[in-house]
């Protein structure tokens, strides 16, 4: 019986800048490539569909020339045969579709399916949908699945097709032209509108709160007036833009201070950011464990409990956010407790070294591989936000220990990480000028044409 893990996989006003450029970092890719997305056309043969006779016949064609032409041994009405008997059937995945369920309505057998998942460990990810995905199945003519496709995204597509082995998988992937593009955007009322009108995605306005998050915290430092400039890659296919990639560098001025980022890969092959000058963005913790959130309440010694409505100590900081929010761990660190605790609700616990612990509380849920005694890596996700325990809404309340006392997360100091390795310092430098004179002058051109 196919293994039940299998099957189921539910579905589930601001000045701005966007330019294109020519940045050589080994590409050699045209800077001016079209954004006016691509055109497909699929033409059909001119059919006259008006007579009711095959081609070729009349009805005053003897019926002797018709069963000759209609010969089964006849090439023509071989391939017509063949078409006639092929079935295409093309099923959308809808909310709490799986696998199962969408090889039922195509017509295939629970037997089917387990064949062709089982045929490979790599056909099981056919099973991981998305609501709005596509399958398209060729089946025999007695109903035989022939072969299975589904398009994962504009880039990839993969397919299960039978062979007199069983099935075999395939993943085909189109190379897209990868540009760089320049964009920046001023802050008069929220993150989220300026990122939109200076083009940024969300997943690039989430990339980019994650290079400054170490030094900007989000939640609260953000003010009318801010700047931010990004330069990042663009895929384009046939002249239509199919995603994004890495940020290549990027700028914020946040009440006067601006940061700089650049991404940087090092000799062993890993990559990271640092700023102009070299020294790496990363620190030992992350300035707020939840992107965007509310600060709801702030670290007291006497502050009132909404529940137990007596004065009492409030060791941490609460972060309101909707419910089902990612958390994230503050630094790398292991797991001492993933569990209900009290009044916490839901709580993670995780140990930093020996000198460090973070807690996380009032979660809806732990994430996938959360447990006491497992590792976790910086910014990794550990729960979600809820309101279990002695909660009134939605938040996660989050507390800070230096040697086993509870102090303000907002007011530590951050703790800064190893700079870039003195021998590829120089290596570093002739990256990272180019891109801050480009910033500058793509600045300087914005201002320009901004003026009255």
């Amino acid at each position: 019986m196919l293994s039940l893990s299998l099957l189921v996989f539910p579905s589930g006003e601001v000045e701005a800048k966007k330019t294109f450029m020519n940045l050589d970092h080994g590409r050699g890719e045209s800077a001016t490539a079209d954004k006016t997305p691509g055109l497909l056309s699929f033409g059909e043969p001119d059919v006259d569909s008006s007579s009711p006779f095959p081609s070729g016949i009349s009805p005053n064609t003897p019926a002797s020339s018709i069963e000759a032409d209609t010969r089964s041994d006849n090439p023509l009405n071989q391939a017509q045969t063949i078409a006639l008997e092929a079935r295409s059937i093309s099923v959308t995945a809808d909310k709490g579709d799986t696998l199962s369920t969408i090889f039922q309505r195509a017509g295939l057998t629970p037997e089917t399916l387990h064949s062709a998942l089982s045929s490979s460990k790599e056909a099981r990810q056919l099973a991981q949908i998305k609501v709005g995905q596509v399958f398209e199945f060729e089946l025999s003519s007695n109903g035989d699945l022939v072969e299975a496709r589904s398009k994962l995204n504009e880039l990839e597509t993969v397919s299960l097709k039978r062979t007199p082995k069983g099935f075999t998988f395939k993943r085909d992937t189109i190379k897209p032209l990868v540009r760089s593009v320049y964009s920046h955007g001023v802050i008069n009322s929220s993150l989220f509108v300026s990122a939109k009108r200076a083009g940024l995605s969300n997943s690039l306005l989430m990339d980019m709160a994650n290079v400054f998050g170490y030094d900007i915290d989000f939640a609260q430092d953000l003010a009318k007036g801010d700047q931010f400039e990004v330069i990042y890659e663009e895929k384009v296919v046939n002249g239509r833009i199919v995603g994004t990639g890495n940020i290549l560098a990027a700028r914020f001025t946040n009440r006067g201070k601006t940061y700089t980022a650049v991404r940087y890969t090092n000799k062993q092959g890993v990559s990271g950011y640092y700023n102009a000058q070299g020294m790496s963005m990363r620190k030992a913790f992350l300035r707020t464990p939840v992107d965007f959130a509310r600060i709801s309440s702030r670290f007291s010694n006497g502050r009132k409990h909404p529940i137990l409505n007596k004065i009492r100590a409030h060791q941490g900081v609460d972060y309101a956010a909707a419910r089902g929010t990612p958390i994230k761990a503050a630094g790398d660190g292991k797991v001492i407790l993933a569990g209900r605790k009290g009044g916490y609700g839901n709580t993670v616990i995780l140990q930093h070294g020996s000198n460090y612990k973070t807690l996380y509380a009032h979660m809806q849920g732990f994430a996938k591989g959360i447990r006491s005694g497992s590792a976790v890596k910086q910014g990794q996700i550990i729960g979600y936000i809820g309101t279990t325990g002695l909660s009134t809404g939605p938040h996660l309340h989050y507390e800070f220990q230096v040697n086993g006392r509870h102090v303000d997360p907002l007011a530590q100091k951050k703790l800064m990480a190893d700079p870039i390795a003195s021998s590829e310092k120089a290596k570093f430098l002739q990256l990272s000028q180019p891109l801050m004179a480009q910033m500058d002058q793509e600045k300087a051109s914005t201002l320009a044409l901004n003026k009255p």
